[in-house]
């Protein structure tokens, strides 16, 4: 039987962790075997970047958060070693940045799996979000889409007004007014 102090601090860590899963609306599971400290310093600035929280969590620990917020399915992907990264602002951020370095890093690090919205998602749905490009970019796309016609009429007009002799930018002089209707 371990001392009440580390059963305490375990319990507090257990706790924490069960809050953070419960608030966030994503989550990924890696197994990080063999990594080096660059990699992992540089995927740590990457997900901090994202606004991602990511840490390296023993599996005991873990399988007690997951059966605290009902993610029990996930139990089975808890072996070897094992960390996890958690967004509460962006879905798509996790499965993005751990894809990207689950290709770069081939065999070092692998995606088990994850949760969505509270629910356990599997390998192939991980991989067609971290398809979907970043918000800021899928910002600029909409907008982009939308100003396409704005643009293409402002080009057309401008050629127009071009090709009748006017400078581009001036407006084209007022006609002269029609003659009066000859008084009877």
């Amino acid at each position: 039987m371990p001392n009440a102090k580390v059963l305490s601090e375990k319990q507090a860590i257990v706790a924490a962790l069960t809050e953070k899963i419960q608030k966030a609306q994503a989550g990924v599971i890696v197994d990080y075997k063999g990594i080096t400290v660059e990699e992992d310093t540089a995927l740590r600035r990457e997900c901090r970047e994202n606004g991602i929280d990511y840490a390296v969590v023993k599996n005991t620990l873990l399988r007690f958060a997951f059966n605290n917020t009902g993610l029990t399915e996930l139990d089975g992907l808890l072996n070897g070693t094992t960390s996890l990264a958690l967004c509460d602002s962006d879905v798509v951020a996790p499965a993005r940045v751990m894809s990207d370095y689950a290709k770069k890093l081939n065999d070092k690090f692998e995606i088990k799996g994850g949760f969505m919205d509270g629910k356990p998602v599997d390998l192939a749905t991980i991989q067609s979000l971290a398809a979907i490009p970043a918000l800021p970019v899928l910002q600029a796309q909409f907008l982009g889409t939308m100003l396409a016609p704005i643009t293409g009429l402002a080009v057309v007009l401008k050629q127009i007004a071009e090709k009748n002799g006017e400078p581009a930018g001036e407006a084209a002089p007022a006609e002269e007014a029609a003659p009066a209707p000859a008084a009877e």
